[in-house]
């Protein structure tokens, strides 16, 4: 809130902006946080409640880059207009120019119109040059060619019955993710890397995800919010993909697939080719857990055993395919009735990880708010703050899709989790990232409802007076 009311006090950013007036997402996420606020560097500017000290820092950091910020919405609303003269249509936008603008408004302060067009021009011709072919377009193509499409339909096929034909009886990894996710959570690298080779060696990762497969109750793959299917379905191979109408992660084409790689990417000749990309993604789409890494393989049942035990609505919640139980100490914890199938059950609260989401999720403000909600069913589906509270009830869905989404991205670019210390920090900063994400996305969505209802009331209240 401290940052939606800064940035409303800054005139001529109305491009950065979106229809309410505050920061879109992705100024926040793409200039402000890493480019302008820098909480690394200022942790008092972090988290989700800032001391009056932090509130303070973090508008005066915004008030010293005001002219930098409005230089960078004229740059943007500039390369858009040059973007529609070359008819580029490839790519979001805000993603591919946001920092480019900062850069150039920087460098050279607010463009000219008439005078920085050339720039413009050069500057959209490097960004998109830099695609090397790797586009949407290029993409559409060689998936609606009628000389490949059959082959890429028949190797679909072929990999998916070449799965397994049942689910393998395995060992229960409760244990060794629980040791896994406490030393993450505490900074114990050495342990943490210990038990990460041990669970890769013993390939944990790929024997949850084959069990996905065939699991239709408790912690199925429809449960934990991956399909909307009973169970997973092989993937179409897909001609079409919108980012507001992307299908849940093991439902997806193999077009969305690519197309979600190609959108996040930028720099995309780094990328393989489309063909390699495409022939690379029915081979991954018909792996465990839709990943060829067995280490994020791993990342991902360690993911299943920390989201399965969120609880930020205390009280409400419930895990899938669980029943609540007393504890020794008299706490309520849960217990899968399927852990033998899936090879893991987790406790609430049960490990450090736990503990430290939990806690800052129950902090959060919205939570709150949203907690009368989470307990009574309002009966209005379309209200924003029932959907959210609704996600609150089952919030390892939320959870587990970005998970899966940010573990794909690095399965594409082969960046496995590295099982030796120091570097198991990294799995940690992943797993808690996704939840730091998911907390942002739930404040900023509680955010856009508050002020749509209170701009409707304020409507009303004119209306009654009128009338």
């Amino acid at each position: 809130m401290v940052l939606d009311e800064v940035w409303r006090g800054i005139e001529g950013v109305e491009a950065l902006s979106g229809a309410q007036g505050g920061p879109l997402r992705r100024t926040v996420k793409l200039i402000l946080d890493p480019l302008v606020i820098r909480p690394v560097q200022h942790p008092a500017c972090a988290g989700p409640i800032l001391t009056a000290d932090g509130a303070t820092l973090l508008a005066a950091r915004v008030h010293a880059a005001a002219d930098v910020l409005r230089a960078t919405a004229a740059w943007f609303t500039l390369l858009k207009q040059v973007r529609r003269a070359l008819r580029i249509t490839d790519g979001n936008p805000q993603d591919l120019y946001f920092q480019r603008c900062f850069e150039l408004a920087t460098v050279s302060g607010p463009p000219d119109p008439a005078r920085d067009r050339p720039t413009a021009t050069a500057t959209l011709h490097d960004i998109h040059h830099l695609a090397a072919g790797r586009t949407t377009q290029a993409l559409k193509d060689h998936l609606t060619d009628r000389s490949t499409a059959g082959e890429l339909v028949a190797l679909i096929d072929t990999a998916w019955r070449r799965r397994p034909h049942s689910a393998p009886a395995i060992a229960d990894h409760t244990t060794a993710l629980a040791a896994l996710l406490d030393s993450c959570a505490t900074a114990r690298a050495d342990d943490a890397a210990r038990e990460l080779r041990t669970l890769i060696m013993e390939r944990a990762g790929t024997h949850t995800g084959i069990a996905l497969w065939y699991n239709a109750s408790g912690d199925s793959a429809q449960e934990l919010g991956l399909t909307a299917h009973r169970l997973p379905v092989a993937p179409a191979l897909g001609t079409g993909a919108s980012t507001a109408t992307l299908a849940l992660p093991f439902d997806r084409t193999i077009y969305e697939r690519v197309f979600t790689v190609l959108q996040a990417s930028t720099e995309r000749s780094d990328l393989p080719t489309i063909p390699e990309l495409v022939t690379d993604e029915i081979a991954r789409s018909c792996a465990p857990w839709a990943l060829l890494d067995e280490s994020l393989r791993v990342t991902a049942a360690a993911g299943v055993a920390l989201a399965r035990g969120l609880a930020p609505v205390t009280g409400t919640g419930r895990t899938p395919g669980s029943e609540p139980v007393a504890s020794s100490g008299g706490d309520c914890v849960m217990e899968s009735k399927n852990s033998a199938r899936q090879g893991v059950s987790v406790l609430r609260d049960s490990t450090a990880a736990h503990r430290a989401i939990n806690g800052r999720w129950r902090r959060e403000a919205y939570v709150l708010q949203a907690r009368r909600l989470a307990v009574h069913d309002t009966g209005e589906p379309s209200d924003p703050l029932a959907v959210i509270a609704a996600e609150l009830r089952r919030p390892w869905r939320s959870y587990l899709r970005r998970l899966w989404v940010r573990l794909h991205g690095r399965d594409v670019r082969g960046a496995s989790v590295s099982p030796t210390a120091p570097e198991t920090a990294e799995l940690w900063d992943l797993l808690d990232g996704v939840a730091r994400s998911v907390i942002l996305d739930h404040r900023a969505r509680v955010r856009k409802a508050l002020t749509a209802n209170s701009f409707a009331n304020m409507s009303d209240s004119l209306e009654s007076r009128a009338g």
